[in-house]
């Protein structure tokens, strides 16, 4: 017997069991390991369109979402321009039963909105739970709520919600259509 516990001699080989040493045995293995070797490496080669498509919807919920961020960022900054960056062209705009229509109507109302107002040291800011994004192809939907909060005083002084159309347009996502209204706070 020797170290590995074997009658073997070192340097032998065992004879192959009798299932290895029946005809045509071996080859049949072969080709199987060879086939599966290959079908794996072309599932890895081939491109995903589930995946791809995937990380696409994932990427449009993203520059929705920042929709939010950036509407948050301009009312607290009073950055007319980035609001307004955020809107198509022929966007709606409705809120207190009234429509506005394109960019200059839109801009109009916000130049006169509270937050926009120099002696309102308000910050935006909106609770993330309450947030909601869909996308489908180039269209979407973005539901957010708005808490502006006078800073000096840690008080929140209007609660908003905004639920709106979002398409992409020359390839930015924007609002297409906006309806604001006083939401329910379940109080």
């Amino acid at each position: 017997m020797n170290d590995s516990g074997s009658n073997d001699r070192p340097g032998t080989i065992r004879a192959a069991s009798p299932r290895l040493r029946r005809p045509g045995f071996l080859l049949a293995m072969l080709v199987g390991l060879a086939l599966t070797g290959s079908l794996a490496a072309c599932r890895a080669a081939a491109p995903s369109t589930g995946s791809t498509s995937d990380v696409q919807t994932q990427a449009d919920l993203y520059a929705i979402g920042q929709i939010e961020v950036n509407w948050h960022q301009a009312a607290s900054t009073k950055n007319l321009d980035l609001m307004m960056s955020l809107w198509a062209d022929n966007a709606t705009f409705t809120t207190a039963s009234q429509t506005y229509t394109g960019k200059d109507q839109i801009r109009t109302f916000f130049t006169k909105a509270a937050p926009f107002q120099p002696a309102n040291d308000w910050v935006s800011d909106t609770p993330a739970y309450k947030s909601r994004v869909t996308v489908n192809g180039d269209k979407g939907t973005l539901y957010f709520q708005c808490d502006y909060i006078d800073v000096p005083s840690k008080v929140v002084k209007i609660v908003v919600s905004a639920d709106q159309q979002v398409a992409r347009v020359n390839g930015k996502w924007v609002i297409t259509s906006a309806i604001s209204a006083t939401p329910n706070l379940g109080y």
